[in-house]
């Protein structure tokens, strides 16, 4: 029961434990109103999701200086930790360039949500979040992935198209939650779910809510975090660095690695670009940089005049280069949009596609009379155990066509990135403690299932080797294109 001396009899009628609340079932028309760290969020540090926005969007010194801030972080109250850890994570970034709040913290906020406070919240067709959170860093998981209405959320400050790193007024106040609730036409019948500590808020609850549900800590610590499958949605494309929850212990250890990476990534680069397969294959080995290679027991046919069409799923920049070494054989990969840095340090020969597909087309078609090729018909990366689109330009010019299968597990940063810097891929996955790259070559395509000799469409054969590469994989096909996915997490079509 909460204790409040301007609590009256009837106010504290509509106080319930949401322990007892068995996914209540609620008419078309009842609002719920929820407090996104109470009702969702299994953990109660708020530190993680900002120093996601300070390491994503700020760089590693801000990120630096919110980690050492720490400690005092810790030693004042929630309220003034909460405007000193916005301060950090957000002053002198752009506005127009800040896409954090929509392409990396929908991916931790969804992995941090408690199945059982998910249950209830989802009971309700119609919801308003609220949250302690600039609205910038929530609104797009509540409203992409949760399904809200509104936002109650404070705003960030804005000079000359710049954060200053402070909030617009105080907490969200009930004046706010009424307007809102006048606003939308919500109905009489509103519902709350809440934590009696955060009493601002509760207290908004009581007032406005014909039923209010309270959540404790303690209750949160038992939920169940909610598993992949029961997503509101999937999720498919997120981006930043990243790969583990920044915890202030996680974070130091990260810090902590980063001298020692940086230097084992560049002597990995180096080792892969000066050492032929057979040696370098051995000391990438030793440092840590494990290879698990499947191929086929039967060689496939060398004396052809042409070379074989290697179609790879793709994970990162390095998969041409994976490839190659699974089958021990030089190969030239065609690069969509890849930074010259890249195209340079390549161990491998690469060539720049045009976009034009009459040209590209007859580009691949002169390098597979000269020997191997490897493509990535999705034309981008995907981090998630999802195959987008395929195209299907590979198809109209071979018929010796070899599906790929690639798969990588990686511990601290992602090698890949949609808004990041490009250039720095291979280094950032290089300098994963032990980065591990799965590579399975398949059987290739039968003669009937080719354009060439089979009569298929090229979207068929294409649909065909997407599907195969899924089913070893154990991976889901979309009808997802590489534009969608750069519209979704940077804004642009993904043209360097």
């Amino acid at each position: 029961m909460i204790s409040n001396s301007h609590a009256n009899h009837s106010t504290l009628q509509k106080h319930y434990s949401l322990i007892h609340n068995s996914k209540r079932s609620f008419s078309n028309q009842t609002i719920l109103v929820f407090d996104l760290e109470a009702a969702l969020l299994k953990s109660s540090s708020l530190f993680p999701y900002f120093m996601l926005v300070a390491f994503e969007a700020g760089g590693l010194i801000r990120a630096l200086i919110l980690l050492l801030s720490y400690p005092f972080l810790c030693s004042v109250g929630n309220e003034q930790g909460l405007k000193i850890m916005t301060f950090i994570s957000f002053v002198g970034i752009r506005k127009s360039k800040f896409r954090a709040g929509t392409a990396v913290l929908p991916k931790f906020f969804l992995e941090d949500v408690g199945c059982e406070g998910f249950d209830q919240v989802m009971c309700c067709a119609r919801k308003i979040g609220v949250s302690k959170l600039p609205r910038i860093m929530v609104e797009g998981f509540l409203k992409d992935y949760i399904g809200v209405e509104a936002v109650l959320a404070r705003e960030m400050k804005v000079v000359h198209g710049y954060f200053v790193g402070l909030m617009e007024g105080k907490e969200v106040g009930c004046t706010s939650l009424n307007e809102l609730l006048m606003e939308k036409k919500m109905g009489s019948y509103a519902v709350g779910i809440g934590c009696s500590s955060n009493w601002s808020l509760y207290g908004q609850l009581l007032r406005h809510c014909k039923e209010v549900y309270s959540v404790t800590e303690a209750e949160r610590r038992n939920w169940r975090f909610l598993p992949r499958e029961r997503y509101p949605k999937p999720l498919i494309f997120h981006d930043g660095r990243l790969s583990f929850r920044p915890s202030a212990f996680a974070t130091i250890a990260m810090f902590m690695w980063l001298p020692f990476g940086f230097l084992l990534s560049i002597f990995r680069i180096t080792v892969g670009l000066l050492l032929p397969f057979e040696m370098s294959s051995s000391i990438l080995a030793f440092t840590g940089t494990i290879s698990v290679i499947s191929k086929p027991s039967q060689p496939f046919n060398s004396a052809m005049s042409r070379g074989s069409l290697y179609v790879c799923n793709h994970k990162t920049l390095l998969d041409p280069v994976y490839t190659s070494l699974t089958i021990m054989k030089p190969v030239t990969a065609v690069t969509y949009s890849v930074s010259r840095f890249n195209e340079v340090i390549s161990p491998i020969k690469t060539v720049r596609l045009t976009r034009d597909r009459d040209r590209d087309r007859k580009l691949m078609d002169k390098i597979l009379s000269q020997g191997d090729l490897v493509v990535c018909p999705e034309g981008t990366t995907c981090r998630e155990p999802y195959l987008l689109r395929f195209s299907p330009l590979f198809a109209e010019i071979a018929d010796e066509i070899v599906p790929v299968a690639i798969d990588v597990q990686i511990s601290m940063f992602y090698g890949s990135t949609a808004s990041g810097l490009k250039c720095l891929d291979p280094v950032f996955h290089y300098m994963n403690p032990r980065p591990i790259y799965f590579v399975k070559v398949l059987e290739k395509l039968p003669g009937s299932r080719t354009c060439m000799i089979g009569g298929k469409s090229t979207f068929e054969v294409a649909n065909y080797v997407q599907n195969e590469i899924a089913k070893t994989l154990g991976f889901e096909c979309t009808s997802l294109t590489r534009k969608d996915k750069y519209m979704i997490l940077a804004g642009n079509n993904g043209i360097i």
